[in-house]
C-alpha cells in the first residue's frame, strides 16, 4: 500500500465488462498503480448480450462486439490464463501456469459459466448440443445454425427466448421447450409470460410447457437426432441449445475461506466478506461472480446477471478500492432488457420479488405492454414492451423510495 493507503498493485482477475469498467474507473480516479487484468479466454474485453442476439443472425461480425479500450489505461493483460487459487492472507493469485501475482487490492469479476444441466455421456458441441456465454460458443453455434435445420432450445428464459427468436429469423425449424407454465415466468410473472408465448408462436416457434427434456437421441454416427421429453413426446432436432441459467465461476476460490457459494458475497460496497461477515482485506468483487446486498430486496443479495449490474458494480468496486469506509454504499437500481422478434423488453428493479402484478396497458396487436410489480404494496419493479419511455418515472419511484 502507498502511504496514503491507497493499493499501488491492483489485480482484476476477470477481464470482461466488469473488470474492464472498474480499471477505466480506477484510472480516472487518480490511480496510478500497477494495474493487472487477468482473463480465462484469449479474447481482449467484449460485450456479451449481442452474441444472443444480432451475433447469431449474422450481425456484428465477432470484431465488432469487442469493447473498447482506452488509451490511457495503462495495463498488464494476462489473457489466456485463468486465475486457479487466491490466498487472501497472504494477497496473492495463482494463475494456471503457476505465476504468482502479489496485490494490495483484489477485484473478483470471474463471472458466470451456462449451466449445462449435461448428465455424463449426454452429447455436446460435437455432437449438435450447445451451451452458450462466450464469443467461441456463440461462433460455434452461428456455423450450426444453417437453414433448414432443426433447433430445439431448452429453457425459454431470456436467453432461450432471444436464441429461438434468432434461429427463426435464420429459416430454422424452432422447438421452445420449457417446465415452467409460460416463458419468463419466474423472473417477470405469469402475465408477462403469456405475452412473449403469443410473440414465439405468432414467429411460429413450437413452443411447448410444462415439460423439458429427458433424454438426447444421436443416430449411429453420434449426431444429434432429437430428443425425448419428460411428458412422453419426441422432438426432431439437429441441433439443440441448452439455455438453462448461468453458475457464477467462482470454483477457484476454494480454499480461500472466502463465501463463494452461488457468489462471492459482499457488503454493500462490494467487499468479499468471509463466512462471519467480516470483510476480506483489499479483496472487492462485481458482476455475475457476486452477490451483492439489494435495498429493494431488504438487503438480501440475489443472483440477477445483468449487463447494467456489470457496468454499474465493476465502477463501485474500483471506488471501495480507492476510499474505503469513505466509498459511496452501492444502491444503484438494477435494470435488463431482452430483443425477441423485433419487440425489447424493458425493466427496472426486481420483478421477481413481487407478490402483486398489475398490467397497466396490454396490447398484443400493438405489441405494447405495460406492468408494475408490487411487494406488500410498495413498488419493486416495472417492465414495458413498447413503452419504454415510461420507465423513466418508475426508475425514480424506486430510486427514491428505496427502503
Amino acid at each position: 500500500m502507498s502511504a496514503a493507503g491507497h493499493p499501488r498493485d491492483v489485480v482484476i482477475v476477470g477481464a470482461s465488462l466488469a473488470g474492464l469498467r472498474a480499471a477505466e474507473t480506477l484510472r480516472a480516479e487518480g490511480f496510478t498503480g500497477n494495474l493487472t487484468l487477468v482473463g480465462a479466454e484469449q479474447h481482449a474485453p467484449y460485450d456479451r448480450p449481442p452474441l444472443s442476439k444480432r451475433f447469431l443472425t449474422g450481425q456484428p461480425p465477432a470484431a465488432d462486439t469487442a469493447l473498447p479500450v482506452p488509451d490511457g489505461l495503462r495495463a498488464c493483460w494476462r489473457l489466456g490464463q485463468a486465475a486457479v487459487r487466491l490466498d487472501p492472507y497472504s494477497r496473492i493469485v495463482t494463475l494456471a501456469d503457476g505465476t504468482g501475482l502479489p496485490y494490495d487490492g483484489l477485484l473478483i469479476a470471474t463471472g458466470a459459466a451456462a449451466r449445462s444441466g449435461a448428465a455424463p455421456g449426454e452429447p455436446g458441441p460435437e455432437q449438435g448440443v450447445f451451451t452458450l456465454r462466450g464469443r467461441d460458443d456463440a461462433t460455434a453455434l452461428r456455423a450450426a445454425l444453417t437453414p433448414g435445420r432443426k433447433l430445439l432450445v431448452v429453457g425459454a428464459g431470456f436467453l432461450g427466448g432471444e436464441v429461438a427468436a434468432a434461429g427463426r429469423a435464420l429459416g430454422l425449424d424452432v422447438t421452445l421447450v420449457e417446465a415452467g407454465s409460460v416463458p419468463l415466468v419466474r423472473a417477470v410473472g405469469a402475465e408477462v409470460g403469456a405475452f412473449v408465448r403469443t410473440l414465439h408462436r405468432e414467429a411460429g416457434i413450437d413452443l411447448r410447457t410444462g415439460t423439458t427434456v429427458a433424454a438426447y437421441r444421436a443416430g449411429p454416427d453420434g449426431r444429434l437426432t432429437g430428443a425425448r421429453l419428460t411428458d412422453g413426446r419426441t422432438v426432431a432436432a439437429d441441433v439443440a441449445v441448452l439455455a438453462l441459467g448461468a453458475v457464477p465461476a467462482t470454483g477457484w476460490l476454494a480454499g480461500s475461506g472466502i463465501e463463494a457459494a452461488g457468489g462471492v458475497r459482499t457488503d454493500s460496497r462490494l467487499r468479499a466478506l468471509f463466512p462471519d461477515g467480516s470483510a476480506v482485506p483489499g479483496v472487492v468483487a462485481a458482476g455475475d461472480a457476486a452477490r451483492v446486498p439489494q435495498p429493494l430486496a431488504g438487503g438480501a443479495a440475489p443472483a440477477l446477471g445483468h449487463w447494467s449490474g456489470a457496468v454499474e458494480q465493476g465502477a463501485a468496486a474500483a471506488r471501495t478500492l480507492l476510499r474505503g469506509e469513505a466509498a459511496p454504499v452501492f444502491a444503484e437500481v438494477p435494470s435488463f432488457w431482452s430483443d425477441v422478434h423485433g419487440v425489447r423488453l424493458r425493466s427496472v428493479g426486481l420483478p421477481a420479488l413481487a407478490d402483486t402484478v398489475k398490467v397497466h396497458e396490454c396490447d398484443r396487436e400493438a405489441r405494447r405492454l405495460e406492468v408494475s410489480y408490487h411487494l406488500h404494496g410498495r413498488l419493486v419493479g416495472a417492465l414495458t414492451i413498447g413503452r419504454t419511455s415510461r420507465l423513466a418515472a418508475y426508475r425514480r419511484t424506486l430510486a427514491e423510495c428505496r427502503p
